[in-house]
């Protein structure tokens, strides 16, 4: 190999290794906390008129028992995907809960996807929270595929609300979730589908 090859070569994995290390330090990343590359904020709602049906998510819930998205048939649903080594899930986690105590009696249930993790620290995560509704272990993030073809998850975490006809109806992705973004999002689905 020429000499001028191995240069070009060398100087191309040093950009490489330099791309690399700046996304994991968080440098010059927005949002970037401990080493987690986080995602922008924003909303993607779906006219009623576009919307697609939702997958069918099951699997095992936390304590070995089989769950689906089915058994909550006729409810807004809100799916979030979290792990408990993520930071925007931590800081969501308790904005999540509280929405979902608000509007219990509205007909939302709340469903977890919960990724990426060791099941006794997911569980000690939902502790520690106060978790009430269940989530589903998606290890290998076969479920999260299932909204591919209406809004796919582009970050951790990401929140969907399907419709109480079972159709795909917003997209969250928000290191910083507040309550009131949530609750805007909810009103809006469930006022289209009432």
């Amino acid at each position: 190999m020429s000499r001028s090859l191995r240069r070009r070569g060398s100087a191309v994995l040093l950009a490489l290794a330099l791309v690399v290390l700046a996304a994991c330090s968080g440098r010059g990343t927005e949002g970037s906390t401990g080493g987690y590359v986080s995602a922008s904020r924003f909303v993607t709602s779906v006219p009623v008129e576009d919307r697609t049906d939702a997958p069918v998510l099951e699997g095992e819930d936390l304590e070995g028992k089989s769950i689906s998205s089915a058994d909550f048939a006729g409810k807004t649903l809100v799916v979030n995907v979290w792990g408990s080594w993520c930071p925007p899930c931590r800081k969501e986690a308790p904005v999540l809960e509280e929405v979902a105590q608000q509007y219990a009696d509205r007909g939302v249930q709340f469903l977890g996807l919960n990724v990426r993790d060791q099941t006794a620290a997911a569980r000690a995560f939902e502790e520690r929270i106060g978790t009430t509704y269940p989530s589903i272990v998606d290890s290998d993030g076969r479920q999260q595929l299932g909204f591919a073809d209406s809004l796919p998850s582009q970050a951790i975490p990401t929140t969907w609300v399907i419709d109480a006809k079972g159709r795909v109806a917003a997209r969250v992705i928000d290191p910083e979730l507040r309550a009131s973004t949530l609750s805007g999002v909810l009103d809006d689905v469930l006022a289209s589908t009432s």
